[in-house]
């Protein structure tokens, strides 16, 4: 069991919980992830609670294969209100921010965001950590080889599961001398990694459980899953739910998802087949 201070309020991980995504933009990989506006925001957010989501991930820029990098101000204009609104109608969901940018992580919080969830580990903006660690919220610590620019152009590894290990051990140290106490855990799918390094870290998740820290995946719908079966991303339902049980029975705390409710049927079986 894990328990993370968010901003105030306690979320208790005692089995796992999903995390459902909400993009404001309009590019990002998957078209059905995208709402632009407010209202959409609000019925979206609102479809994903009642089907089992815990946590509302809301991010303002795509970090896709190629993307190309906006301003933080642009970022901003795209976030902060939605969140606002989501703070203040739901009161009761925890709001993550998908951000590597310092001032958006700040403002999202004040806006009612409760975690900052950050691609770069801190890389990308220099002010990020200490900003992470002044909030006192949790920190979602992902793996990435390279930007989402350039990191698959062919990205390589001696021992992809051993060197993200380590990075994990170096920089979950770093956060924790730099304030940060409440850490969550991401091998980054699909981020500087071929889908022969995606199938060997989703193999050897339990390595990951050394850290004591909630472990989250994010495969939902990923090319790892579309590529494999010769689909579309749109077709990649199923896929994604084989490779979430999978993670669920290699020690996953948290399913980041497009699709909620297959996410907590998922872990509502394998919680019931586990005796969790």
């Amino acid at each position: 069991m894990f328990t993370l201070n968010c901003n105030g309020r306690l979320l208790v991980i005692d089995k796992p919980v999903i995390m459902g995504i909400i993009n404001t933009t309009p590019d990002s990989f998957y078209n059905n992830s995208r709402f632009s506006g407010t209202s959409l925001v609000l019925k979206q957010a609102e479809q994903m609670l009642s089907e089992g989501a815990t946590i509302l991930d809301i991010g303002g820029q795509s970090t896709r294969p190629g993307s190309e990098r906006i301003s933080a101000e642009e970022e901003l204009s795209r976030v902060t209100g939605p969140i606002a609104a989501l703070h203040k109608t739901f009161p009761g969901a925890f709001i993550s921010i998908d951000t590597y940018y310092s001032k958006v992580a700040q403002e999202a919080v004040a806006a009612g965001a409760s975690l900052v969830n950050d691609i770069s580990a801190g890389s990308m903006d220099p002010d990020m950590i200490g900003t992470a660690a002044a909030l006192q919220v949790p920190y979602v610590l992902m793996h990435m080889q390279g930007t989402p620019a350039t990191m698959q152009q062919e990205p390589a590894y001696q021992n992809v599961t051993g060197e993200i290990l380590d990075f994990f051990i170096r920089e979950k140290s770093r956060l924790n001398k730099a304030g940060i106490n409440d850490i969550i855990i991401d091998p980054g799918f699909g981020f500087g990694k071929t889908i022969p390094h995606n199938f060997q870290l989703l193999r050897h998740l339990a390595v990951f459980k050394m850290l004591q820290a909630p472990l989250l995946i994010g495969v939902s719908r990923k090319s790892t899953i579309y590529k494999t079966l010769g689909i579309t991303v749109e077709e990649a339902l199923n896929g994604t739910t084989v490779l979430n049980t999978i993670g669920l029975m290699h020690g996953a705390s948290i399913l980041r998802v497009h699709d909620v409710k297959e996410a907590a049927e998922a872990v509502q079986l394998f919680s019931d087949c586990m005796g969790t």
